[in-house]
């Protein structure tokens, strides 16, 4: 009999937090599905956003709160405005997309520009994070 770990957890935060850094579109027909779960609207990917996944959105308890992000020689300020679901995916609410890992950052274009990411390069990135 094999036994699978099934964790919901993410790693603990501090002060220098690792994750994998993703892209994410806030904005009404993007592919971040519907509005953000912190205060159920739509945001410019102009703007420096994040969702966290589950464990680190902390039922809420980061929403609207502002984290620093560290990656590619670069850092920014960002609003936490959504959940990356680790537990639940692959319906409408969550654009047909699989539930996230659990160590995800996922990010709107802004970040990524503040990061100095060149474009080509967008969708994956090794980072550490912090509130700020």
């Amino acid at each position: 009999m094999i036994l699978i770990a099934k964790c919901k957890g993410s790693p603990p935060v501090s002060g220098h937090t690792k994750a994998k850094l993703t892209i994410n579109s806030f904005e009404k027909g993007g592919d971040g599905g519907g509005p953000s779960e912190c205060d159920n609207q739509y945001h410019s990917d102009d703007t420096p956003l994040v969702a966290l996944s589950t464990g680190w959105f902390n039922n809420k308890q980061r929403c609207l709160n502002y984290i620093t992000l560290h990656g590619n020689g670069n850092s920014v300020k960002a609003k936490v405005v959504d959940e990356c679901d680790s537990t639940m995916g692959c319906d409408a609410d969550h654009d047909y997309q699989p539930p996230c890992p659990n160590n995800i950052v996922d990010a709107s274009k802004a970040v990524w520009k503040a990061l100095g990411v060149p474009e080509s390069d967008w969708g994956g990135l090794d980072i550490y994070w912090s509130d700020a």
